[in-house]
């Protein structure tokens, strides 16, 4: 028998257990996505129909030449549109100022400004460096115990979970991306079966941020403002 044909004997022998290997690695992969989507579903509400809370999450998502990208462009309307309707008074912005070349805090605070939103109610976390760092900073380092996140559809479900694994009263509305980015918002859903499977370690241990720091009293303080 030649080689190819014992190497097709094989594989052909091995059918039975790839085959379940490999519905075994889809099942690992898709049960997390599907726990949170099931688990997160009753808070997942419309601009219309969320509960208002004091504070509006908006989680960074990129900048460039300090203008937002197009994804965190569209949460950020999505957050003047909910402080407008007044489900949120103060917006919470988390992102990334690792550099200070890089600060999407300070990019999405004018952003927010420049449609309206008053500076003074707009503040600024330069520590939300993944998902659940912006979600326990909130709650450990702003003390907020209530709020709104805001993010894209497609990674809504591991936000809202994760911001209730961190001790938060967590809502959430999603930003329906996939006309306007077709592109970023596919491979935003490709991307969420590994990022859930990564978020599991929060969601089970519920460690420390990345950065924590000391309580700050910006979201108080602006909250006690009119």
């Amino acid at each position: 028998m030649s080689w190819a044909r014992m190497w097709w004997a094989r594989v052909r022998r091995m059918r039975g257990p790839l085959a379940v290997a490999v519905a075994l690695g889809g099942y690992a992969l898709a049960a997390p996505v599907g726990w949170a989507y099931a688990d997160t579903a009753g808070r997942r509400l419309s601009p219309a129909t969320v509960p208002a809370t004091p504070v509006g999450l908006v989680l960074g998502a990129g900048i460039r030449d300090g203008v937002p990208s197009q994804l965190l462009a569209r949460r950020l309307d999505l957050a003047v549109d909910l402080w407008r309707r007044g489900k949120v008074r103060v917006l919470l912005v988390s992102g990334d100022n690792r550099t200070p070349d890089y600060d999407e805090p300070t990019v999405m605070r004018d952003y927010l400004a420049a449609h309206g939103v008053p500076a003074d109610k707009v503040v600024r976390d330069f520590a939300g460096l993944d998902t659940w760092d912006s979600c326990a900073r909130a709650r450990r380092i702003f003390g907020v115990r209530r709020l709104t996140v805001i993010t894209q559809d497609f990674h809504l479900p591991r936000a809202v979970a994760l911001c209730r694994a961190a001790g938060l009263d967590a809502w959430g509305v999603g930003d329906a991306s996939l006309a306007a980015r077709p592109d970023a918002t596919l491979t935003g859903y490709a991307r969420e079966p590994l990022a859930m499977i990564k978020a599991l370690n929060s969601l089970v241990r519920r460690p420390d941020p990345t950065l924590l720091g000391h309580p700050e009293n910006g979201v108080d303080t602006a909250l006690a403002t009119r």
